[in-house]
């Protein structure tokens, strides 16, 4: 029987695609999936490199050379704990298990865990770039176990996208890490969709433009410094034509945004870990608040306003460029704060400037931003947050008032804009000295005997606030 370098299990479009990339590379390669229709397709698609996948587990298994590599992309939860417990009778000691798809990083950690008192390796790797990415080059992201990784580090940087020649995949750490990163850098590109979705808007409705004006925009931008696949997607729905209609495609999709939860994952975890990411946040409530269509119809008529901004477009426009840049920069920065804290609490000792590198090619989130991101990282591997950067602060200082205006302006002729709102007040917050928190804990005091602190003295104090002071 031939034996394969590496096994795939799910055969869906990104394991297929993975499996070919890896062909592509010279890499003896296979796969299994319960559809045979999916089997039937690989063949097709791979016939230049004479793919083929297995209908039996069993004998998948058995096609392997020793010590095993197996990838898993299949949905995750439920189905990866299955496939795992199918796996495992047929696999042998030092057997390596790796699961790419978008699992909670927490039902990793209990995998490894699991595995490892059996003898077999296993880690967590996200992946990112979608179908396109998975076939010609992706971002990837896997932590772990280390020995398990050096086992596919050939492989990964071979098949992984490249900037400037270097490989966009890296090992994030130990434990869930991979996943870890891959589920906040989810939480980014969730924020970066909703900028650019209210940025729509306020192009549309505010300033009146049309779908082929607002194309040339998205364009024109992304031949600058916001330069990025999500620019370049953006510009291109805006020259869709619809085959049903005739239409422009944009304009036929309802306005209920779905999702697929690793979004608010990331929101579940700054909440655990007592770190804001008020943008992402916003951006997952935003998709949750779209689907209350018929609600929304309603309270439009009943509260009807006019969004036009009556301000000189081209003015507005050029504003509106460096609003977006400066919620951008935002929007990394409280992913990557997450990062950090996370890096502390969990252990996973992350280097975010690595992280920022193989960001820049590949992955959803790639952007020429990312390029200053990963200089301000390299400079400072111990860099906390994005802000302290000096290059960064040089480019907020250039943007933010800019974003104060659109701001300003949305929110007085009635633009939802709550991302952009969000990343605005975030920066106001840490920008400044003294919060009115202070408020808030004599009120918990005042009512709870929660206790506070002082400024002019160590201790924790409670007030007796009832008792009249002279």
């Amino acid at each position: 029987m031939k034996t394969y370098t590496l096994g795939m299990i799910g055969l869906g479009t990104m394991g297929r695609n993975l499996l070919l990339n890896m062909a592509d590379h010279g890499y003896q390669v296979t796969g299994y999936d319960k559809d045979p229709k999916m089997l039937k397709t690989l063949e097709e698609v791979g016939k230049a490199h004479d793919l083929k996948g297995f209908a039996s587990l069993e004998d998948f298994v058995q096609s392997l050379e020793l010590p095993r590599r197996i990838v898993l992309l299949v949905p995750a939860g439920p189905i990866v704990d299955s496939v795992i417990q199918e796996l495992e009778p047929l696999l042998s000691k030092g057997d390596l298990i790796i699961d790419s798809g978008n699992s909670h990083f927490t039902d990793t950690s209990r995998r490894a865990a699991e595995l490892a008192e059996k003898g077999f390796h296993f880690f967590g790797m996200g992946i990112s770039g979608g179908e396109e990415g998975a076939r010609f080059g992706p971002s990837m992201m896997p932590g772990g176990d280390k020995a398990a990784y050096s086992a596919m580090k050939e492989i990964l940087e071979a098949i992984s996208a490249k900037v400037n020649g270097e490989p966009c995949v890296t090992y994030i750490g130990p434990g869930a890490s991979g996943h870890f990163v891959k589920m906040v850098h989810n939480g980014i590109e969730y924020a970066m969709m909703q900028l650019l979705a209210e940025t729509y808007d306020i192009l549309k409705n505010g300033l009146g433009y049309t779908n082929e004006q607002i194309h040339r925009v998205f364009d024109q931008w992304n031949k600058g410094r916001l330069q990025s696949f999500l620019m370049e997607v953006t510009a291109e729905v805006f020259a869709f034509t619809d085959e049903k209609t005739g239409k422009l495609l944009v304009d036929m999709i309802k306005d209920e945004a779905k999702s697929k939860g690793t979004g608010k994952w990331t929101s579940q975890v700054s909440m655990d870990l007592q770190l804001p990411i008020p943008t992402i946040n916003e951006a997952v409530s935003s998709r949750d608040l779209s689907k209350f269509k018929s609600l929304r119809v309603e309270l439009s008529e009943a509260f009807p306003h006019a969004t036009k901004i009556a301000e000189n477009q081209q003015k507005v426009e050029a504003e509106l460029e460096q609003a977006l840049y400066a919620a951008m920069i935002v929007s990394y920065a409280q992913g990557l704060h997450l990062l950090w804290q996370a890096s502390i609490t969990y252990e996973y000792k992350l280097n975010l400037h690595e992280i920022a590198k193989i960001w820049r090619g590949g992955c959803i989130i790639r952007a020429e931003l990312l390029e200053d991101i990963y200089q301000a990282y390299s400079k400072n591997p111990e860099l906390e947050h994005l802000f302290s950067d000096s290059a960064i602060q040089d480019k907020l200082k250039a943007t933010v008032p800019d974003l104060r205006k659109i701001v300003g302006l949305s929110i007085e002729n009635g633009i939802p804009v709550s991302a952009y709102a969000s990343a605005l007040t975030y920066f106001d917050s840490l920008r400044t000295k003294r919060l009115p928190s202070n408020l808030t804990q004599a009120q918990r005091d005042f009512f709870g005997a929660h206790t506070f602190e002082r400024t002019d003295e160590e201790g924790i104090f409670h007030a007796l606030w009832n008792q009249p002071t002279l």
